[in-house]
């Protein structure tokens, strides 16, 4: 997958939390939670944006780590909204598949780049990113 091809599928990723989280229910706990989803949905997808323009290895491994955390929280709360029963689970189990599919393909990624980011600069460049 492209570097392109992951800014769109965690743009359309945000995008979806966005909508569902305009269908909780009106109260403080859906609307903490709604908050927190947004947030975390958000930010994975600026700082992939940010990853992708770092400046150096060790920048884009640690860019990339908070890509994974990002996503794994919004695992979390998109699963909180389904054991608080605060929408039906067919409505949000799609959406925690595609978070549970980017916390897998970003925890390779980030594996891959820690391993680049030890080796010597000589020995990284002219090479393909996994990424």
């Amino acid at each position: 997958m492209t570097r392109e091809e992951l800014h769109n599928r965690l743009k359309q990723f945000t995008l979806r939390v966005f909508r569902l989280v305009g269908a909780l229910p009106r109260n403080v706990v859906a609307n903490t939670i709604g908050g927190q989803v947004t947030r975390c949905s958000s930010s994975s997808a600026a700082n992939y944006r940010a990853a992708c323009r770092s400046r150096s290895a060790a920048e884009f491994s640690a860019r990339l780590g908070v890509v994974l955390e990002e996503l794994d929280e919004s695992a979390f709360w998109l699963d909180l909204i389904i054991a608080a029963e605060l929408l039906p689970k067919t409505r949000v189990a799609l959406l925690l598949d595609e978070a549970n599919e980017l916390v897998a393909i970003f925890s390779r990624s980030y594996a891959t780049s820690r391993r680049n980011a030890k080796r010597p600069k000589a020995s990284r460049e002219g090479t393909a990113d996994d990424a």
